[in-house]
């Protein structure tokens, strides 16, 4: 059980990277080829690694007033038309060079709202994507797709599960209503129950849960009840994200009135209330934002060694290359990363020129990659056996990494680590900051560019 430490939290809660990959996407430069692109992508085929697929469909009917992702608003249905026909000019450029008898193990829509297309888009562009990659349909994969519960019903549900999905993701963030208005996203208790029934009637394996905490009206009293109401129907996964207010760099969040946001003390408390009661109630924490039931497939895989971290958040395809399609997405194909063009404008204009859409990305060397290997298996597993790491990455640990073992001596006094022989160990106490903890080992993130990230908690 994890002890949820208010003064700890106030000590290491400060901004850090969310470590979705390393290094950090604030690394990303501008001289990424398509060469290098292509040549990681045959490494991927020759190595025989299977797919991962992310599709960003960047559309919203109306704005939510916290959002931070790279969306554009519209009624205009004829937007997804045009979109929809530059995304398979995508897919079908680079599924040219994917060798077909890889497996697309993992693919996750998001956006934006994805189910802001018709039936017949969204069929279609499955249906796009199965002519050119090998889609399965088996227990082993794992089709999640986002959806706004305010933009599906009963029968679009079913189309999705026919469609090849078996898992799905509502974003609640609250379900107080004064608080919904607050944010302009109002969606009653019902909906949700629904959706979520409907969900599981249709046979979905798995639903997961978003919510924000730190919005405005928001309070330690009204989380616990908006809690209160959803744990009762069961998600298998809850995704618990801390509302950063930059209106400076988000215009939409100019929209919240800034005397009606919690303090920050407020905020810690709404967390610890929110945490004690996801564990009472048989939540596992699998680390930063993330909460599983216990026997749901993310709390077996950390339990036996096996979970992975990627741009999808934690996931058990740590085996697969990642492809992203689609404005702003990223891939991550062996040890190249390359995010596509942020506008539409620039991403179409690419794939009208028949290029790829590549506006920055990285290339890790085996520093790089000795580092990202430790990073991930401290925030999935826990814990490194230092003589295994060695000997896998041919470094002798204490002097490879004796500037971070040093701030690792703090860490250890005050109870978040524990280092044993040849053994590191992050505490119950200290799997609250962990970001924190691992930040020693990135040498790309400086004290002076965190101001850069999001506070960790």
């Amino acid at each position: 059980m994890i002890r949820w430490n208010t003064s700890l939290i106030r000590q290491y809660g400060g901004p850090g990277p969310r470590y979705t990959s390393y290094p950090p996407a604030t690394s990303f430069h501008a001289d990424i080829s398509e060469e290098d692109f292509w040549l990681a992508l045959d490494e991927g085929n020759v190595a025989r690694r299977p797919l991962s697929l992310y599709m960003h469909i960047p559309f919203c009917d109306s704005v939510c007033y916290y959002c931070a992702c790279n969306r554009i608003v519209t009624a205009n249905k004829a937007r997804g038309a045009e979109y929809l026909q530059l995304l398979k000019r995508e897919i079908k450029r680079k599924a040219t060079r994917v060798d077909k008898r890889r497996p697309v193990t993992q693919m996750h829509w998001g956006g934006g709202t994805p189910t802001f297309l018709d039936d017949g888009q969204l069929t279609e562009l499955v249906y796009d994507l199965a002519r050119h990659f090998n889609l399965r349909d088996d227990e082993r994969s794992d089709y999640a797709i986002e959806i706004d519960p305010r933009t599906v019903d009963q029968s679009r549900l079913g189309l999705l599960r026919g469609l090849g999905f078996n898992r799905v993701s509502l974003g609640v963030q609250d379900l107080d209503p004064r608080v919904q208005k607050a944010v302009n996203r109002v969606q009653p208790y019902e909906l949700i129950r629904d959706t979520m029934a409907w969900s599981r009637d249709f046979g979905f394996r798995s639903i997961n849960t978003d919510l924000i905490y730190g919005l405005p009206w928001q309070s330690e009293s009204s989380l616990a009840r908006t809690l209160e109401r959803l744990l009762p129907l069961r998600p298998d996964r809850i995704s618990l994200y801390n509302y950063a207010h930059l209106p400076s760099r988000f215009k939409v969040q100019r929209q919240i009135q800034e005397q009606a946001l919690p303090g920050p003390e407020e905020k810690l408390g709404m967390l610890t209330r929110a945490g004690k009661m996801l564990q009472e109630q048989g939540y596992r924490y699998i680390g930063m934002d993330h909460f599983a039931l216990e026997n749901d497939s993310l709390s077996v895989a950390q339990e036996n060694g096996l979970l992975h971290r990627n741009f999808q958040g934690y996931t058990l395809h740590g085996d697969a290359d990642l492809l992203g399609l689609g404005v702003s997405a990223i891939s991550q194909l062996g040890n190249l990363y390359a995010q596509n063009h942020k506008t539409l404008d620039d991403w179409g204009h690419d794939l009208s020129q028949r290029r790829l859409p590549i506006e920055k990305g990285f290339i890790l060397n085996r520093d790089d990659q000795i580092r990202r290997a430790l990073i991930i298996q401290l925030l999935c597993d826990l814990s490194v056996d230092m003589s295994v790491f060695s000997e896998t990455w041919g470094i002798h640990f204490p002097d490879y990494f004796a500037d971070a073992m040093a701030e690792w001596v703090t860490f250890e006094a005050r109870g978040l680590v524990a280092v044993e022989k040849d053994r590191l160990q992050i505490t119950d106490s200290g799997r609250l900051v962990s970001r924190a903890l691992v930040m020693p080992f990135d040498r790309y993130t400086p004290q002076q560019q965190q101001a850069r990230f999001s506070r960790i908690i």
